[in-house]
């Protein structure tokens, strides 16, 4: 009788040890996707300050140029119209697994890139813009945010890397559908983006 007794206290021991070490590994699964979906979360907090001081540089920067310049209206026409819709699409960190929206919010901030390129580009025909104090704090200020745009997009990229590859991954990968983590989105190339604006006088 002892002896089965023990033989079964030990089954019961080795159960209970086996999910026990299950329990534990699953929790120390989900906290690293937690951690790394908070990860990406700041990382997204980063790119959308900056794209916010860039959306806030644009108005002085066209006020600038239509008051030094008699400036082409289609240019600073086509740059207001560009932040218009940067303005009317939002993309919250719980959107970024979906691909339409995040295409739509990354389209509209290529769009309002490529206006602000125009502008640049035409302003160069400009002297007396080219040697406006205002005009030029404003152009750093805005070649500086683009810069800024640029090194946050990549830090976004590498920690959304990190996070998809450890939601696909066996068995990480089973914990991450019971509990709904999603892949996240990339940036990416604008479309021709290889091609710089063409402007014609």
């Amino acid at each position: 009788m002892k002896k089965g007794l023990l033989i079964a206290l030990g089954i019961v021991a080795f159960i209970l040890i086996i999910i026990i070490s299950t329990i534990s590994w699953g929790v120390g699964v989900y906290n690293r996707l937690v951690t790394l979906n908070e990860n990406v979360n700041q990382a997204w907090s980063q790119v959308e300050n900056q794209y916010q001081r860039r959306y806030d540089l644009i108005p002085n920067l066209v006020e600038t140029v239509k008051g030094v310049a008699n400036f082409e209206k289609e240019t600073y026409t086509a740059v207001t119209e560009a932040r218009a819709k940067v303005g009317q699409i939002r993309l919250t960190a719980d959107q970024l697994s979906d691909p339409n929206a995040f295409q739509k919010f990354q389209q509209a901030q290529d769009g309002l890139s490529n206006a602000l390129s125009r502008l640049l580009v035409v302003s160069e025909n400009y002297p007396q813009l080219k040697a406006n104090e205002n005009f030029l704090q404003l152009q750093a200020q805005l070649e500086g945010t683009e810069n800024r745009i640029s090194v946050e997009r990549m830090k976004y990229n590498q920690v959304v890397q990190e996070y998809n590859t450890q939601i696909k991954r066996f068995p990480a990968s089973i914990i991450a559908n019971m509990t709904g983590f999603k892949e996240k989105q990339y940036f990416r190339a604008a479309t021709n983006a290889e091609q710089a604006p063409k402007v014609q006088f």
